[in-house]
């Protein structure tokens, strides 16, 4: 059924125009790393202006609008072929389906139930809030995003719900296709930075305490941000709900924040002795074989997997080894589990002890 809009609320959204940052906008941010670089991130995004939830459906014209009036819906679209269904903007908008392509909501990509239900400014901020497919939505629930080897259920674009396979959470995940991964990621950190400090009183989640991401999550969302780039429908929506809400995404703007304050080379997972130290991989970039170096204050077991851009597993290099204490070393020959050689590109060596975890990062060419 048609449903119809009230045009003076259409016409108080602010008219969007292809914007970049204002000038000086990430100055305060400028030559800082780490909790201090999203620190002064978060003093530059923070204090937006909300709009109410009503108003979200409208905002969606502006920011998730991909051709002539259709909804860009990264539940069901398939980047560079064709959708299963297609929603037009308003005419599609529903409450409740029964199964896919009956309608779109408004996706909480940040389960609302994470931070409190109907809380502003969180509910209607609009750099997590997404329009998808009503019963997609319902079936990723309030679920974290993970890896999914194994689906229970996949949607019609090869969206998968299933038990989550990155290491770090087994538990009951959601994982969107690989085009728009990177999407999802970077809403993540602006949530993590956006509400830095902010979030007493979160419930939270397996992939998030308060606002702070767990282990686990932050290097698989930066893995998926490394292996699906920003792209123009991002800059794009980054700009319009910049018009709406007076701030923006500093990950869409500058992809490199990211890293910068993240370093899976040098995250160090809670834990005492005997966590891996002195950590190196030689060469780097390499071609044939990679040597990754550590050292232990005792002895430990000791387990090493090779993960690609995307998070998946190709190779247990040590499994679960007793190493007594000192200097190691071991190599990986470019290959994955099947003896074949793996394709040029980033990969992750995630090194593991009983009490600690060092994730570092290797490029092969």
């Amino acid at each position: 059924m048609r449903k119809f809009f009230n045009l003076s609320l259409v016409l108080l959204l602010p008219q969007v125009l292809p914007a970049d940052p204002p000038p000086g906008y990430y100055d305060p941010a400028s030559g800082l790393t780490g909790p201090e670089l999203q620190q002064a991130l978060h003093d530059i995004i923070d204090g937006h202006c909300s709009i109410t939830y009503d108003e979200v459906w409208l905002a969606f014209f502006t920011t998730d609008e991909r051709d002539d009036s259709l909804v860009w819906d990264m539940y069901s679209d398939v980047p560079g072929g064709t959708p299963p269904y297609i929603y037009t903007l308003g005419d599609d908008q529903g409450g409740s389906a029964s199964g896919e392509s009956e309608g779109y909501n408004r996706e909480h990509s940040w389960p609302k139930s994470w931070f409190g239900g109907v809380v502003l400014p969180m509910y209607t901020d609009m750099f997590q809030i997404v329009p998808t497919d009503i019963y997609v939505n319902n079936r990723r629930a309030n679920y974290p995003y993970g890896e999914v080897e194994s689906p229970t259920w996949v949607s019609m674009n090869g969206s998968r719900l299933g038990p989550c396979s990155w290491p770090g959470y087994t538990g009951m995940a959601f994982e969107p296709i690989d085009g728009y991964k990177g999407d999802f990621a970077r809403n993540y950190f602006y949530m993590a930075t956006r509400y830095l400090g902010e979030d007493a009183g979160w419930p939270g989640s397996a992939m998030a305490e308060g606002a702070v991401l767990a282990d686990w999550a932050e290097e698989m969302l930066i893995a998926w941000h490394l292996s699906d780039p920003v792209s123009e429908k991002e800059t794009e929506r980054n700009d319009a709900v910049y018009e709406i809400q007076s701030n923006r995404n500093p990950f869409i703007d500058h992809p490199e924040f990211v890293l910068l304050v993240y370093d899976p080379s040098s995250l160090v997972h809670g834990g005492t002795v005997p966590t891996p130290g002195n950590v190196k991989i030689s060469p780097n970039p390499f071609f044939e074989t990679a040597e990754l170096s550590f050292s232990l204050s005792c002895d430990a077991e000791v387990a090493l997997y090779v993960f690609d851009a995307s998070g998946r597993q190709v190779r247990t290099l040590v499994d679960a080894e007793h190493f007594s204490i000192g200097y190691h070393s071991i190599e990986w020959n470019g290959r994955d589990v099947s003896g074949r050689e793996v394709p040029p590109g980033l990969y992750f060596l995630v090194l593991r002890t009983g009490t600690g975890t060092v994730t570092s990062r290797v490029l092969r060419i």
